[in-house]
């Protein structure tokens, strides 16, 4: 068999940098699709949830051909919270493509995912990517980058990066910006969207990426005739022949049918049979009867493979390092759901399913950590933060689960002094300058540190150290603070000693007197006090959540209560009522806005906020403390 040469490369950078958009890229002008072949853009971003968001969730893999060289290439996600898929893969590649915004420059993201890179001694490649936005800097990127190289300590070769320029959604790549100065690339209406295949100007393409990839990084050496060595680094399942193990072959070959021999860190091998071996073409997992060292390939037949496992030869086991992965920030508890509505919309809604679905979870997700707690129908789910704990429970509704989840609560650790501490981030807020001093003074308040502040083109570029504890709840009050003109972004920086207390939600909420169904008389009276969660016609239940106070105690209300007909008047005679918009929750809204006394109830077909205790007289004996 004829020996492939392979260059393997992942795709990192911050959040909305163009990752995705560079995959489609690579995809299209090296003639994956056919000519009339219908594509979706973003086509990595396959799941869901990826496509409703804009982000990108899993790491995926494709394949693309250029000359005689196989390029592997891996999409990785850019969120904080994800993180953990992007540890994973640094293992099996042999360069990255660090893309950075031509005006938005590295962000913290950015330093996270080249920080793992450099760790893994993978010699990076700078893509300044949108060279054609109108706010770009260039130089002052490309120096930043440089200084974010030096402070993470690269070593001199990793410092000796290529610098290639591109305009990742028409599919352009240049070695130099002048390349395409004077090239109208469409503006107004005539804008090009997303459209790497088509409407390029003559002569521009990402070619020069490719030919770079070539330069810069040699093809994985002939390491054929030794023993085999895979690292798993992430797992799939498929429906018809179970789960799939993901990883690049080290060293040696594997083959369909092979016995092999799986080894953890720990000592612990047990003999197995790969039933199937895949390898990727294109965007296509293809069967095949060998694959070779460097070579990313999918098995099956190996029931219960993990990540961070070797499957070696029986005749040399040499298991590699096991994976590590940086420690959870952030934990709550996953609840049976035990609210008067529960079972009514939901197909798995006991314990038992929830604890089966929640250990499926651990074997694909290992940024997750599962504990029992003492009841047997709760469990302690510790994640990466709150949008990596929320895209679970997502998946878990759509999917047809009911159950309740408490308050985010930050995982404190003890320091070398036994002294408390808690996990701090570093954020990054940009903002109209009329506004820079509110955000200032609401972090301060959550016992933020300004660390730097910048200014330029009526923007503040504000950065920040703040406790995790201190951001819980702050996204939605950023927004309106903005006016919805700024942005944040954040990441986990380290642990250290606790900041103390921090003020918790002002207002109280309205809390539904009794069972029934809300009408628009009762929410026109009670709406004069109250923001309102809920809509005319909705059914609560007593203990459910219905609005926010204006004041800072809670209130139980009725919002069933219906107007009488008297001998006096009709109960349709007066004005028509004119309610005010409900505010309508999305799941992390709702995650953010709950206290400590309270559950987000989660069903396949609604998202709604309660009280622990339902009933109005248990809350008050449970709030009383006797002398």
């Amino acid at each position: 068999m004829a020996r492939d040469k392979i260059i393997n490369i992942a795709v990192i950078a911050h959040v909305d940098a163009g990752k995705s958009t560079l995959v489609d890229a690579f995809l299209n002008q090296s003639g994956v699709f056919r000519e009339n072949e219908e594509v979706v853009e973003c086509v990595m971003d396959s799941d869901d949830i990826e496509r409703e968001r804009g982000i990108t969730i899993y790491s995926k893999n494709c394949s693309v051909m250029y000359k005689d060289v196989k390029i592997n290439i891996v999409d990785t996600p850019g969120h904080a919270d994800f993180s953990s898929e992007v540890e994973r893969i640094m293992k099996t590649v042999d360069t990255v493509i660090l893309l950075v915004d031509s005006s938005e420059g590295p962000m913290p993201q950015t330093r996270f995912v080249l920080k793992k890179s450099l760790e893994q001694g993978i010699n990076p490649i700078l893509l300044i990517n949108k060279i054609d936005k109108k706010d770009k800097r260039i130089d002052e990127v490309v120096d930043e980058v440089y200084e974010l190289f030096m402070d993470l300590e690269a070593s001199d070769e990793q410092l000796d990066f290529p610098i290639l320029y591109g305009i990742a959604r028409q599919g352009i790549v240049v070695r130099e910006p002048v390349d395409v100065e004077g090239i109208e690339i469409g503006a107004g209406n005539n804008k090009i969207r997303k459209n790497p295949n088509g409407n390029r100007p003559a002569g521009l393409s990402i070619a020069p990426l490719f030919e770079t990839i070539l330069e810069h990084c040699d093809v994985y050496p002939d390491r054929t005739a030794e023993p085999l060595q895979l690292q798993i680094s992430s797992l799939g399942y498929d429906d018809y022949i179970g789960r799939l193990g993901i990883g690049r072959i080290t060293r040696g070959i594997i083959t369909e049918a092979q016995t092999v021999a799986v080894a953890d860190d720990e000592g612990n091998v047990r003999n197995a049979k790969v039933n199937q071996v895949f390898t990727y073409k294109g965007l296509k997992r293809t069967s095949v009867k060998e694959a070779q060292a460097g070579d990313i390939v999918v098995l099956s037949g190996i029931s219960d493979i993990s990540i961070g496992e070797t499957v070696c030869d029986p005749s040399c086991i040499e298991p590699m390092e096991m994976i590590k992965i940086e420690e959870p920030t952030l934990s709550m508890n996953f609840m049976v759901n035990k609210s008067p509505f529960a079972g009514k919309s939901g197909k798995y809604v006991t314990s038992r399913h929830l604890k089966e679905r929640l250990e499926k979870e651990l074997e694909v997700n290992v940024g997750l950590l599962v504990e029992p707690t003492d009841s047997t129908d709760s469990f302690k789910v510790s994640g990466r933060g709150e949008l990596h704990l929320s895209i679970l429970i997502e998946n878990m509704r759509r999917e047809g689960y009911e159950l309740a989840v408490s308050k985010p609560e930050v995982i404190m650790r003890r320091g070398e002094n036994g002294q408390p501490q808690e996990p701090i981030e570093e954020v990054v807020v940009s903002v109209p300058d009329e506004y820079a001093g509110t955000v200032i003074s609401k972090l301060n308040m959550r016992k933020g540190m300004m660390t730097q502040m910048t200014g330029e083109n009526g923007y503040s570029r504000i950065e920040f150290l703040v406790p995790t504890r201190g951001l819980l709840g702050y996204r939605s009050e950023f927004i309106n603070d903005t006016r919805g003109e700024g942005t944040m972004v954040r990441r986990f920086e380290c642990f250290d000693d606790y900041k103390g207390d921090i003020p918790q939600r002002t207002n109280g909420v309205a809390i539904a007197q009794e069972p029934g169904v809300s009408t628009p008389y009762a929410l026109f009276n009670i709406g004069e006090r109250v923001q309102m969660f809920i809509a005319p016609g909705t059914r609560v239940y007593e203990g459910m959540i219905v609005g926010m106070n204006s004041r800072s105690d809670d209130m139980v209300v009725n919002p069933c209560k219906a107007k009488k007909a008297t001998n006096m008047r009709a109960a349709g005679s007066d004005e028509a009522i004119r309610l005010s918009p409900h505010r309508e929750f999305t799941l992390e809204e709702a995650l953010e806005f709950i206290n400590d006394d309270e559950l987000v109830e989660i069903v396949p077909d609604d998202i709604r906020i309660r009280k622990k205790i339902l009933n109005e007289l248990e809350r008050r004996r449970s709030g009383r403390h006797y002398e």
